[in-house]
């Protein structure tokens, strides 16, 4: 369980939220609803986390051999027990708030755990079973107060979903000696860690170009362009960086540096809606 993940499928339910309703009173009523949002990403994100480490126990042992379970820090069975109670709290506190949000909490998890059984062996379409995970918290904060699936929330959530393709991919060059052992059809794998950074970039390239639509559609205000630029900008660098070497340490180092793009992305949606 990562938190710093969790964290940010956490916030970006609570910007999906602003974007949805462009200003909300605080009222009572509202931020419960907030919370129990918050608390629905950031429970079931880290029961997909978890339960996906049980699943990659052995691989991690080779590519991620500090991670709790290779390690040591926790028993195989205790992460079942904590995916369980995770698992349960996300669930029940999506059934706090309304039918809409408990069948996308139901189908995230169903996503996360075909991707984590099944899902993670076929490459590219794993990776689309991830990014699909990332983006939903932002469809989800719609629904939380509105009870219905918004579409102003589905423009960010295809940029998030873009942004996350794309380091999918590039976990799979890092990845490549472990994930040969099982069997996993990556595209580093199946076609080479050239074609892979290639198609990588080309995600990271399409969602910055996408980037700007927010703002020229007036969905967010002027604050979203200070985090968006520097984002914006890391991306196209970490591509630039990719093409150029397509080694196991590259990659990682891109693939953690995406991550903070990702992060300055979510506070450029949230800088911007705030009003």
């Amino acid at each position: 369980m990562r938190p710093v993940n969790c964290l940010m499928m956490g916030l970006a339910v609570i910007v999906g939220a602003f974007i949805s309703t462009h200003a909300f009173t605080f009222n009572y009523e509202t931020i419960v609803r907030l919370v129990l949002g918050f608390v629905t990403a950031f429970t079931l994100t880290g029961a997909s986390m978890v339960i996906n480490d049980y699943y990659d126990r052995d691989i991690d042992a080779i590519n991620e051999p500090t991670r709790p379970i290779p390690s040591g820090i926790i028993k195989p069975r205790e992460s079942i027990i904590l995916t369980a109670a995770l698992m349960t709290i996300g669930l029940f506190s999506a059934t706090m708030t309304n039918i809409i949000c408990v069948l996308m909490a139901l189908a995230s998890w169903a996503i996360s755990l075909t991707y984590s059984t099944v899902g993670k062996r076929t490459g590219l379409p794993g990776n689309l079973l991830v990014s699909t995970c990332i983006s939903t918290p932002f469809i989800y904060g719609g629904a939380v107060l509105t009870g219905n699936i918004e579409c102003t929330t589905i423009l960010f959530a295809a940029l998030a979903f873009l942004a996350n393709t794309g380091r999918e991919i590039i976990k799979g060059i890092a990845d490549i000696e472990g994930d040969r052992t099982r069997g996993i059809k990556t595209i580093a794998i199946l076609h080479g860690p050239k074609s892979a950074a290639q198609i990588a970039s080309a995600f990271f390239i399409l969602a910055v170009l996408l980037s700007p639509l927010p703002i020229v559609l007036k969905l967010t205000g002027i604050g979203f362009l200070p985090p968006l630029i520097i984002a914006d900008i890391g991306f196209i660098a970490s591509s630039i960086s990719l093409m150029r070497e397509q080694t196991k340490e590259n990659a990682k180092k891109i693939k953690n540096r995406a991550l903070i793009w990702m992060l300055l992305g979510l506070i450029a949606f949230i800088s911007g809606t705030i009003k």
